[in-house]
């Protein structure tokens, strides 16, 4: 945090918080985004939790030089596991892998519940976040694109419906990206096409795998649909 902005990849998610939440920051390390959400009344409160003591100590450091004790909870846990249903309306977890984000929101079955919302910003496998939202009953609402450092960050905003709908071939490895309309977004997903490329690619060279060669051969293909190659 420098001054008492957010990098790109932080406002991205913060961008999807509703005003007067309540927000939870699962993995909040120095808690830049709970000290930016309260400080601008976004948030009528928040709680930053974290695993590990050291980056709650980083979290602690922080509120203090914001004068935010009384606006922001600390808390140390593993995931949502510490975590009341009423303590939290926004729920954001940032800086992890997909797999992790899925383990973490299927310990919790409270989150199935049409008042809340789930931002997540999985650094790998995002089509296993989308994957598991649209099978658990939630609907993705929008998604973001954004580029710090020369990486493209991506963002999944999801709300439970509890209703199942059926979804076109593929959507879980593009959701709603495109229609945020960024080129941010378009980068990020002409190269998760040339990564499946290259693997289907090889695996129908090596004559192993078929099947998923196939899959990703034609997962290519939507893709180039898609980004409008």
């Amino acid at each position: 945090m420098k001054g008492s902005t957010l990098d790109k990849r932080l406002a991205m998610a913060a961008g999807f918080v509703r005003q007067n939440s309540k927000l939870c920051d699962i993995g909040t390390d120095h808690a830049y985004l709970p000290v930016y959400l309260t400080e601008r009344g976004i948030c009528s409160g928040a709680l930053a939790a974290d695993l590990r003591k050291g980056p709650l100590e980083n979290a602690e450091k922080t509120v203090k030089e914001h004068g935010l004790e009384d606006k922001i909870i600390l808390r140390l846990s593993d995931g949502l596991d510490n975590i009341l249903p009423e303590e939290a309306d926004d729920i954001v977890l940032a800086g992890m892998g997909g797999d992790l984000i899925c383990d973490i929101l299927g310990r919790a079955l409270w989150i199935k519940d049409k008042d809340k919302r789930i931002i997540a910003q999985p650094q790998t496998h995002s089509e296993k976040v989308r994957a598991f939202f649209i099978n658990n009953g939630f609907e993705i609402v929008g998604e973001s694109a954004a580029e710090e450092d020369g990486r493209i960050y991506i963002c999944i905003c999801a709300e439970y419906t509890s209703k199942k709908k059926e979804y076109p071939f593929g959507y879980e490895y593009y959701g709603e990206l495109l229609n945020c309309k960024s080129e941010q977004a378009k980068k990020f997903l002409f190269k998760q096409k040339e990564r499946f490329l290259k693997r289907a690619c090889g695996l129908s060279k090596s004559g192993h795998n078929t099947e998923e060669a196939e899959f990703l051969f034609r997962l290519c293909d939507k893709l180039n649909e898609i980004i409008g190659e």
